[in-house]
This record gives C-alpha cells, sequence and structure tokens, in this order.
C-alpha cells in the first residue's frame, strides 16, 4: 500500500491508497479514527476508545455503540490497517503524513535551527509548522477531553512556530521585516503574558523605523504586566526599552 495523507486540522482528511476514507464514516467515526491515528503506537482497549468518543456522556448500551462505529471503521480503512478484538491498533502505511506530527516536528525543527543561526532553515520549517497549527483541529467536534487537549497542545505549537518565523525574518532583514513584524503582532494577541512576543514585535517595529511605535508596544507590555500581574517587564524588555530612548 502507497503512502497516505491524515488532515486533522481544518478539513478533515485520510487518504490511504489513494482512496479518501473519511466520507465513508459518520461524524463519531471520524472521531473515533482521529483518536486511532493519534494514539496508533499504543493498542487501545475498547473502554479507551470509548473515552475518546463519548468521554463522561456514554449512550446507552455504549458497548455496541462502539462495536458498530469500529466496524464501520475497519471496513473503511481495512482489516489491514485496523488489527485487533479487544484491543485495536492501527497500522498505517509506512511514511503516512499526519498534520499533527508534521506541525509539532517542524516546530521542533525550527527551533534547533533557531539556536544553530541557520536562519532560512527556521524560517521554512516555522513556516510549515503555523500553517498547520492555524487551522483548527477537529473543527466539527466539541471535546472530549483529548481533542481540548490537542488543541491546547496545538496552540503552544503556533505560538513556538511564530517566535521562530519572527526571529528568523528579523535575521534575514530586508523584505522579510514585514513577516516579523505580522508574526509578532499575532503572536502577541494568541500569547498576551508571551513576554518574548512583546520583544519580538518592539524589535521588528525598530527595525522597520517605527521607533514610535515601538515604545508603544513596551508600554502596553508594561501596562498589561502591571494590570494583570502586578510585575514589571523583564530585564530583557527593559533593555529595548533603554535602547529606543537612548
Amino acid at each position: 500500500m502507497s503512502a497516505g495523507r491524515v488532515q486533522l486540522c481544518g478539513r478533515f482528511v485520510v487518504e490511504l491508497d489513494g482512496r479518501r476514507v473519511e466520507r465513508e464514516l459518520p461524524r463519531q467515526g471520524r472521531l473515533l479514527l482521529a483518536h486511532l491515528v493519534l494514539e496508533r503506537r499504543r493498542p487501545q482497549t475498547r473502554d479507551r476508545l470509548a473515552d475518546a468518543v463519548w468521554g463522561d456522556r456514554p449512550p446507552p448500551s455504549a458497548a455496541d455503540a462502539l462495536t458498530a462505529l469500529v466496524s464501520k471503521v475497519r471496513t473503511a480503512v481495512g482489516a489491514e490497517i485496523l488489527r485487533g478484538r479487544s484491543e485495536l491498533e492501527l497500522h498505517l502505511p509506512l511514511e503516512t503524513a499526519v498534520d499533527v506530527e508534521v506541525a509539532e516536528t517542524s516546530a521542533h525543527a525550527a527551533e534547533s535551527a533557531t539556536a544553530l543561526a541557520d536562519w532560512p532553515r527556521a524560517w521554512s520549517a516555522a513556516l510549515a509548522a503555523q500553517m498547520i497549527a492555524s487551522r483548527p483541529f477537529l473543527v466539527e467536534h466539541d471535546g472530549p477531553a483529548w481533542v481540548d487537549e490537542r488543541r491546547r497542545e496545538l496552540a503552544e505549537v503556533l505560538a513556538r512556530s511564530l517566535e521562530c518565523y519572527a526571529r528568523a525574518c528579523l535575521a534575514l532583514g530586508g523584505t522579510e521585516l514585514a513577516g516579523a513584524e505580522r508574526a509578532s503582532r499575532r503572536l502577541v494577541r494568541i500569547a498576551p503574558l508571551r513576554e518574548s512576543g512583546h520583544i519580538l514585535l518592539m524589535d521588528a517595529l525598530a527595525a522597520r523605523g517605527n521607533t514610535a511605535e515601538a515604545l508603544a508596544a513596551y508600554e502596553e507590555l508594561r501596562t498589561l504586566l502591571r494590570d494583570e500581574l502586578g510585575v514589571p517587564p523583564c530585564a530583557a524588555a527593559q533593555e529595548r526599552h533603554r535602547a529606543l530612548l537612548a
């Protein structure tokens, strides 16, 4: 079987051997398949699968309902991919790309490249991560708990990738400075207490010649931290502020 593709952020897509199998599944079947994809490296008991689908609100005769769902998923993906009875394991073809995992790997690659000052690689890896993490995870589902946890993890992946992207754009300079400003503004918006985002925004504005806006960005950070936490900005932010005033 050829390599597959799984997209859990944005439109739900599961492509195996050139066939779109998600079209054959009901809504809860897609949720079950998504859980099996992300947990495919360890066997899943039926109790765990029921919890993954219904959380603390199982339907009457949950065991029978789960059996029916498993049967639909097995028919869609094939018995050679979904194996087991009391415990189930998903065996995707080698080299199958799962977008959530690509985002996590790309964010890590961006951070490694940033640490090495390999700015072109940091730029491309960070962009790849944020393009995936920007899309909503399992958009048609409200909960259960593992879905919310994955959304929180992807929000952190997005913040990390935005930070690396902004740093790379600043280092590359030129036409990329606008990208640094956009990324840092977005980082400040989604993670307002993350001081590194505010510092990057100050740096990006200053690099573009907008010193007054950079000073205003510092003042917004100072006011936010005072009102929310009762603390001053970190030493790095204060140092940037002094440099802007010099």
